[in-house]
């Protein structure tokens, strides 16, 4: 039993490291599609989503055949609970870059417009912030996880004044209240993509240090993990 539960736990870790990889291209392809204006790029980001919802039943129902197998402990129960909410946060960063990709046509005619908005400034700095959080759980690395979160305040702040200038630009330029709509909905997107990547992070320091962080709270804190 203890081998079989080894091996129940290896293969929980390599597939979530496999949905991470998926999910972090999938964002990849759906920046990349509305920077570039690729709509057959689009088009693949949103077909591929049937591959992320995949991986999203298998890792549920492999935690929850190894919870009602098994009485893990610690470190296995740590990985387990954490692992079933970082595959909620992927799954829901896939649905992010589907919706991403979904505004891609509409944007087509306004590229020279979405070019003079931060929209690609923050979706790379989001970006970024998914990949160093799937990182820190790849490595059990919880210093590279608190980068992540000490980064979540930037795209806040370009999500605010994303807004305020959709909002100024709709007010003294009515033939642009199409795209700007869409950028406010784009930035909001981003910026929930950076919310996640901020969960997962919290999720690696939970795992490798047995310590809640919740809304950042004490995450730069040196107490060292908790004994278990």
């Amino acid at each position: 039993m203890p081998r079989h539960f080894e091996l129940e736990l290896d293969q929980l870790r390599t597939m979530l490291i496999r949905m991470g990889s998926l999910v972090e291209e999938q964002i990849d392809y759906a920046v990349k599609a509305i920077t570039e204006a690729d709509v057959a790029l689009a088009r693949l980001v949103m077909q591929r989503d049937k591959k992320v919802d995949e991986y999203d039943n298998s890792l549920d129902q492999q935690c929850l055949r190894i919870f009602a197998l098994t009485q893990p402990v610690a470190m296995d129960l740590r990985l387990l609970m954490a692992g079933l909410k970082i595959n909620n946060e992927l799954e829901r960063i896939g649905d992010i870059a589907v919706n991403l990709a979904e505004r891609v046509e509409s944007l087509l005619p306004y590229q020279d417009f979405v070019k003079t908005t931060s929209l690609k400034r923050m979706a790379d700095a989001a970006r970024e912030m998914v990949k160093r959080a799937i990182d820190s759980f790849v490595n059990n690395d919880p210093a590279l996880a608190r980068k992540v979160l000490e980064s979540d305040d930037f795209i806040d702040n370009l999500d605010r004044e994303t807004f305020n200038l959709m909002v100024k630009t709709m007010k003294e330029s009515p033939e642009f209240i199409e795209p700007a709509a869409h950028v406010m909905i784009l930035s909001r997107h981003i910026e929930r993509l950076a919310d996640h990547a901020t969960n997962i992070s919290e999720d690696v320091i939970f795992l490798v240090n047995a310590r809640i962080i919740k809304h950042h709270a004490d995450s730069s804190a040196d107490g060292g993990p908790i004994r278990t």
